[in-house]
């Protein structure tokens, strides 16, 4: 009976040091929504000035394997396609009209890796009447520290 003690006495001793030396998982990173809403806006901000000047260019704003589901269109795949889409479309959308858009929201990934943004944009013409406006939804992911537009879609709220 006491070998038994003893030999429970050890097994029990074992188990809870390997339990007392279990790694404590790393606490994630503390995930600043308002620095990242400010960035993202300053990506809205980058890409309304690019169209507004009408010269697109290869600004940063999408992932490679990007998807942009434009009003009235079918989707546009791909970083070079949707670059050539809207160089085919700037001179017809943006003649004589600025495009603004502003955050609204962002709700973030706990590990920050992915944002989903919420924002409304407005399209004025040069006496500053609003021409356009509505909605838009775009997830971004992280890349090499920058966020990238995956996937993005937008609405207009004005009648037709």
């Amino acid at each position: 009976m006491r070998k038994q003690f003893i030999k429970g006495l050890v097994v029990s001793s074992a188990l809870l040091l390997l339990i007392s030396c279990k790694k404590e998982e790393p606490a994630a990173p503390a995930i600043d929504t308002n620095q990242i809403k400010e960035e993202i806006q300053a990506k809205e901000n980058e890409f309304a000035d690019t169209y507004n000047a009408g010269v697109m260019k290869e600004i940063g704003y999408f992932a490679d394997d990007a998807i942009t589901y434009p009003q009235n269109n079918q989707p546009v795949t791909g970083k070079e396609a949707i670059i050539e889409y809207l160089k085919a479309h700037v001179d017809s959308i943006s003649k004589g009209r600025k495009i603004s858009f502003t955050t609204n929201e962002v709700f973030v990934a706990k590990d920050g890796e992915q944002v989903v943004e919420i924002g409304t944009y407005k399209v004025v013409d040069s006496t500053k009447s609003v021409v356009n406006s509505g909605n838009y939804m775009t997830l971004f992911v992280k890349k090499d520290g920058k966020y990238y537009s995956l996937r993005d879609m937008s609405t207009s709220d004005l009648p037709n």
